[in-house]
């Protein structure tokens, strides 16, 4: 009855804010400024995120302060067409328009830069979990293969801002919350300005019990980020973190045992020891740096350049061995733009880039004699090189019509060679094929407040290191890059004073030579090129005002946010293993239907509220889709008090809880698992308090 009543609620407050667009009595005394339009910098340069012609969407600050701050999930999950995963607390999967297939952990597929630093190496692995959510500002999301400015991926593309750029201010800030199952997490962030010097310094620690057994996480993190201006607009930022994480893996359990004892780590059997015994987990210590120099040669030629280096020491006890991974990557990213001379009925850029790296990794396995490294296995070391040369062309006309070309050329080789048991001829030397990954793109201002878009654009992911040396320590020379077209259109819609936004996009992506993970009865893994996918879909995004913040009344501001995303994934014609053939078959992994609805009040006294729904239906966890885990109900909220004492000096106190519907289900799946171990469930209702202060 609960969720049905919710479902009322939120469908009845769509139409009420449907409602109140078209009623000129909405404020009788509405004198609010207009608000400020959404600029995105996806595209090399500023651009207002309603004309651009592409499906991206951002999460502001102002967005990200009201998601609970121990993890990326909830807030990522806001965004249609995203789905992030916490299987245990500090491991995160991402894929972005069904890109989860290939992923048994970790980030594959997507491309991730801090900055103008890609945080995915060489080797196609992504370290998101190093970071402390508080240490960003903004996130930017590009959805599908649009990887002509950013290299060879097929997912989408996350951009993480830092710090405001646009921020001046000396400021100092505390934070502390904590909460059930043993939550601990504090943040400090300090910034001072001094002339044309800016120093953001960002510090957080995050410890957290976990709900169920052998699941504690502690992460420490320290960032910073120093800004010269040495000449107008040009300035050159040095930026760095280091974050000491780690956490326990609990492991999958089976239908039975998950509703037995949904606690539970992983149990051992008559042939392999639990995840107590092993004392499996996963111990992360990241260094990233680099400085990014922007420089205007003249009002219409502008360059950007990116140097950066990345260390990684990873060690995962798991139950059949104990890796330890060392990684350093190395590399530089440069564009240039140029511009058009300001005209009234046209305007142009033209960006030329590239983007180098090199990965250096020594991959070691070892025995694992419960928790403790033991004699070797195997030692191997492979080094990545990934580089592309990249363009694009932007053309407005009569302030109506956007058109964007771009093109990459995509380079990719590894070099790997086996250390113990030493080999014969363990050395191994590929190249791959270079690939044009090119994207054609057009938007039309059919009015000033509506603008409709459609754009064709190819995707192509090589393999990572993981995949290319699984844990079965077999190189696999054989394996392919997936490739595909996606073809898109869509349109945004706002009102007048922007308190108003619905972006709405249709998609089709075809995919081929999918790189999907498989398992071996003894639990090691190996990845083959199992076919093809379709993957059609609707992704909807709706927020507004409904009643505009202002200083009277009872409800002061009232905000209503909605995100959708439909699709209908399946295995194409020639999707198969060893053993049978999917075709026509639903996506693993990938949910058909994800809703997610909040509501954001404030009240007088600067009390405020946020409360947000997600329904996700049912996951295939089969690729023969024998096996589905329920579709499940999340609500939580959150309430607040915020203080100011003056324009620097303000406090927030605020409470709140998860899944207060005390859902019962699994964060996180374990896809095609052996011994039919798939579920790693989530936290039944918890409760969280804190406060920020800032000085």
């Amino acid at each position: 009855m609960i969720k049905h009543c919710l479902s009322l609620f939120f469908t009845l407050a769509a139409a009420l804010g449907a409602h109140a667009q078209n009623d000129p009595l909405k404020h009788k005394n509405d004198t609010i400024k207009q608000l400020e339009p959404v600029i995105v910098r996806g595209y090399l340069s500023d651009q207002p995120l309603l004309s651009v012609p592409a499906s991206v969407s951002t999460i502001s600050k102002a967005q990200l302060s009201v998601q609970p701050d121990n993890s990326f999930v909830s807030a990522l999950n806001s965004v249609p067409g995203v789905r992030a995963e916490e299987r245990s607390p500090g491991s995160y999967r991402l894929s972005i328009r069904g890109s989860l297939l290939r992923s048994p952990f970790g980030i594959r597929d997507v491309k991730v830069y801090y900055d103008e630093i890609p945080l995915t190496d060489a080797g196609g692995n992504t370290y998101l979990n190093a970071i402390d959510i508080n240490a960003i500002n903004h996130i930017e999301i590009l959805k599908g293969p649009d990887g002509s400015l950013f290299g060879a991926n097929s997912g989408g593309v996350v951009l993480l801002s830092p710090v405001n750029r646009r921020s001046d201010s000396n400021f100092v800030s505390l934070g502390l919350n904590g909460g059930s199952y043993g939550l601990v997490h504090e943040n400090a962030a300090l910034q001072n300005q001094s002339g044309n010097y800016r120093l953001n310094l960002n510090q957080g620690y995050e410890s957290y019990g976990g709900y169920r057994q052998h699941s504690y996480m502690q992460r420490h993190f320290i960032q910073a980020v120093n800004r010269w201006t040495y000449a107008g607009k040009d300035e050159l930022r040095a930026l760095a973190f280091y974050s000491d994480l780690n956490y326990q893996t609990p492991g999958g359990l089976t239908l039975a045992q998950y509703q037995t004892n949904p606690q539970s780590a992983r149990l051992p059997t008559k042939f392999t020891p639990g995840a107590i015994d092993q004392k499996i987990g996963i111990g992360t210590k990241t260094l990233l740096g680099g400085v990014v120099n922007e420089l205007h040669l003249s009002n219409r030629l502008r360059n950007v350049l990116s140097v950066f280096g990345t260390y990684v020491d990873f060690s995962n006890p798991f139950i059949t061995n104990y890796e330890q991974r060392y990684e350093g990557t190395y590399g530089l990213r440069t564009y240039f733009e140029f511009s058009s001379e300001k005209h009234i009925n046209y305007g142009w850029k033209l960006n030329l880039g590239v983007e180098w790296q090199q990965t250096n990794a020594d991959i070691n396995n070892y025995g694992n004699r419960k928790g403790i490294r033991d004699t070797a296995q195997t030692l191997d070391k492979i080094n990545t090189n990934q580089h592309f040369f990249f363009t694009r062309y932007a053309f407005d006309f009569y302030k109506r019509w956007h058109a964007e070309a771009a093109l990459s050329l995509n380079f990719y080789d590894y070099n790997f060679r086996n250390v113990y048991p030493y080999v014969e001829g363990g050395f191994t030397n590929r190249h791959f094929t270079p690939q044009l990954m090119p994207r054609i793109a057009i938007s039309y201002d059919v009015t000033d407040n509506f603008i409709w878009r459609a754009s064709v654009s190819r995707g192509y992911s090589t393999p990572t290191t993981a995949e290319i040396r699984p844990t079965n320590n077999i190189i696999n020379t054989n394996l392919q890059a997936q490739s595909g077209w996606n073809y898109e259109t869509g349109f945004r819609l706002r009102n007048a004073d922007q308190s108003m936004f619905l972006d709405a996009s249709v998609f089709y992506y075809i995919l081929q030579n999918a790189i999907v993970r498989r398992l071996t009865a003894g639990e090691t893994e190996y990845y083959i090129n199992a076919g093809g996918t379709h993957q059609p879909g609707i992704e909807l995004y709706f927020s507004d005002w409904i009643i505009r913040q202002d200083g009277s009344g009872f409800i002061r501001g009232l905000q209503f946010n909605e995100s959708l995303t439909l699709n209908k994934f399946t295995f194409s014609g020639n999707y198969h293993d060893a053993t049978a053939n999917y075709s026509g078959n639903k996506l693993t992994g990938v949910p058909g239907q994800v809703i997610v609805s909040s509501l954001q009040i404030k009240f007088p006294q600067r009390l405020y509220l946020f409360a947000e729904h997600n329904y996700t239906g049912r996951i295939p966890l089969t690729d023969a889709n024998t096996v589905f885990a329920s579709h499940y109900n999340l609500l939580q909220a959150r309430a607040g008090w915020q203080f100011i004492v003056n324009t620097k000096t303000k406090f927030d106190l605020y409470a709140g809880a998860g899944n207060l519907l005390n859902e019962k289900y699994s964060l996180g799946n374990d896809l095609n698992a052996v011994g039919n171990r798939y579920y790693n469930p989530a936290p039944l209702r918890n409760y969280f308090i804190g406060f920020n202060a800032g000085f």
